[in-house]
């Protein structure tokens, strides 16, 4: 299947047309049918001469009714331009063509009806001329008359045609069903309708509601009229969703394969159309059936800051316009560049902004998205509509690579930095240099961090870290010379004051391993374990503290904290009655 969209002037005959082609009637509403009017979308099918089939998206021609012709319009990707013979170019056959051109449609045709009433001849080269200086280009025309049928067979020939230049659908690509229409079938509930330009549905699947918290579930499919247990782009599909209220859903908004869509109300586009510093403040963003006022903040010659009235989920490359309902007018089309862009709040960020904006051309580049944001999630540039195929530099943190360099740089001179201002501190916390680099994710600074330097404990610190300062290097050799032929004596507090060993000097040296801290201001030599067990071990046993103290030539203050800490390590065991024995 693919689909296609009318386009052009009121009463030029795209309805009659569409039933001449299709024997179905597009409008659905009582009064259309009765003022021979087209006011809102209609839809209708056939089959085409190579067997394929062909959709159809009728839109009204009025200019009251253009809102609705662009929700139509939005996410379809061919036109059938509509020019009556004898009527010829016409004020709404210029500005339909201007929204198609607006939105890049690339793919068309020019269909020249009521060919029985005048010579198509002018019409038609009048409307060419027209089309070829838009995205559509030279288009292939049909002169038609919907009511003898003369035409239709070459139509349908042109229609299978069209299908074969069609880009090839992508069935695989994440699902954003803009929806046109919503309405209640009894016995079933909520169904939704729109055009399903990528990617497919299945019954049972669970998507996401643009802009909602919470998600529905598919309870059946339709296309064509007929159930289906699945639809593959592209197609005009209906959904039949359970436990749905029908007044949640309805025209511009859109039904999202979960976690895979960006929802911003905030985005840099180009504009092609007026210039940008004619712009008025406010005008309405239309992308596919949604329809959402925008401020407009100019920002280069060609590029604007929209802020929408409600979050939209777009991409990167996204194709929208924007119009003046005031005046009628449309402004011209946006190609979105950035759908997550940076704060402009610093004097000259505009200006700077406008420099990144004019080498943007809406394609998804990941590694320009990489430059520009330094560090960003894989999951989240998935989102923004750009292919993250890069190795992540931790979880799924993706990194310019001289951004990243610059990192590791830095890390290194914060955590020398850092060693400098605290000497006797064990190392810079990871947290602290997470802050101070302004990373997002500690994980990062784990990943950054490479030898010479290491993490332990929390801190970031050289390898070589464990060597102490002077003072304090020279303050243990004195507790060194002073206990060494007594190696269970441990020195007074106000000693260990004299000889510059404070708490976080002896931290420090604890740390490093040159003493060993028994219990506040209760320090040895670190071999005093292994010493104390062999002396221990020359006892009967089991011992008393007493004893124990005895053989160690020390003191209470040391024997206890002593005693306890060889408990904790399993070297000895205390029994009931409060001895001890050596555990070999």
């Amino acid at each position: 299947m693919f689909v296609v969209a009318t386009a052009g002037h009121v009463d030029h005959g795209k309805s009659t047309l569409i039933r001449a082609l299709t024997g179905m009637e597009p409008d659905r509403w009582a009064e259309e049918r009765r003022r021979g009017m087209t006011i809102d979308l209609g839809f209708a099918w056939t089959r085409l001469p190579s067997g394929g089939t062909v959709a159809f998206v009728d839109v009204p021609g009025h200019e009251r009714f253009v809102p609705n012709m662009l929700a139509g319009v939005g996410p379809v990707p061919a036109a059938l331009v509509v020019v009556a013979a004898d009527e010829g170019w016409m004020p709404q056959s210029a500005e339909h063509l201007a929204a198609l051109d607006a939105l890049g449609v690339a793919y068309g045709l020019l269909v020249v009806t009521r060919a029985d009433l005048a010579d198509p001849g002018p019409a038609l080269a009048h409307a060419r001329a027209e089309i070829a200086t838009t995205s559509l280009g030279a288009v292939p025309a049909v002169a038609v008359s919907g009511r003898t049928g003369a035409g239709l067979d070459e139509l349908r020939d042109a229609l299978d045609r069209l299908a074969a230049r069609l880009p090839a659908p992508t069935p695989d690509e994440p699902v954003r069903l803009w929806i046109d229409r919503s309405f209640t079938v009894r016995g079933s509930g909520t169904v939704v309708t729109g055009t399903l330009g990528a990617g497919r549905l299945r019954v049972g699947d669970e998507l996401e509601v643009a802009g909602a918290d919470d998600r529905v579930r598919v309870r059946g499919l339709q296309s064509l009229g007929e159930a289906r247990p699945e639809v593959t782009a592209v197609a005009r599909v209906a959904v039949n969703l359970r436990g749905t209220p029908r007044e949640r859903l309805g025209r511009g908004d859109a039904l999202l394969t979960p976690g895979r869509f960006h929802h911003t109300d905030l985005l840099d586009v180009r504009l092609v159309g007026d210039p940008a510093a004619d712009l008025p403040a406010t005008l309405t963003l239309h992308v596919g059936s949604a329809a959402v006022p925008a401020r407009v903040r100019p920002i280069g010659p060609d590029t604007v800051r929209l802020r929408l009235a409600r979050a939209l989920p777009l991409l990167v490359g996204d194709r929208a316009l924007l119009r003046d309902p005031g005046r009628h007018h449309v402004s011209g089309g946006v190609r979105v560049l950035d759908v997550a862009p940076p704060p402009l709040v610093r004097r000259g960020a505009a200006a700077a902004r406008a420099e990144v904006l004019a080498e943007l051309d809406g394609h998804p580049d990941l590694a320009g998205e990489l430059r520009r944001r330094g560090l960003v999630r894989a999951g989240a540039l998935r989102r923004m509509g750009v292919p993250a195929h890069a190795e992540p530099v931790a979880g799924d943190w993706l990194a310019d690579p001289e951004h990243w360099r610059r990192l590791r740089d830095r890390v290194t001179e914060e955590v020398a930095r850092h060693a400098r201002e605290n000497p006797l501190a064990p190392g810079m916390p990871v947290d602290a240099l997470r802050q101070r680099l302004a990373l997002p994710d500690r994980a990062l600074v784990e990943a950054l961090v490479r030898p010479p330097l290491r993490i332990h404990a929390g801190r970031v610190a050289a390898a070589d870290a464990d060597a102490l300062p002077e003072p304090v290097a020279r303050a243990v050799r004195r507790v060194r010379d002073e206990y060494g032929d007594r190696p269970f004596r441990a020195p007074e507090a106000d000693r260990l004051v004299e000889i510059g060993l404070g708490p976080r000097e002896i931290g420090a040296a604890v740390r490093a391993g040159a003493l060993l801290r028994l219990a506040d201001n209760v320090v040895l030599l670190p071999d005093a374990l292994d010493d104390a067990v062999r002396v221990l071990a020359g006892l009967p046993q089991p011992f008393t503290l007493s004893a124990a103290r005895q053989a160690l030539d020390t003191t209470r203050r040391v024997a206890v904290p002593l005693l306890e800490l060889l408990d904790r390590r399993g070297a000895t065991r205390r029994l009931p009655d409060d001895a001890r024995i050596v555990v070999t």
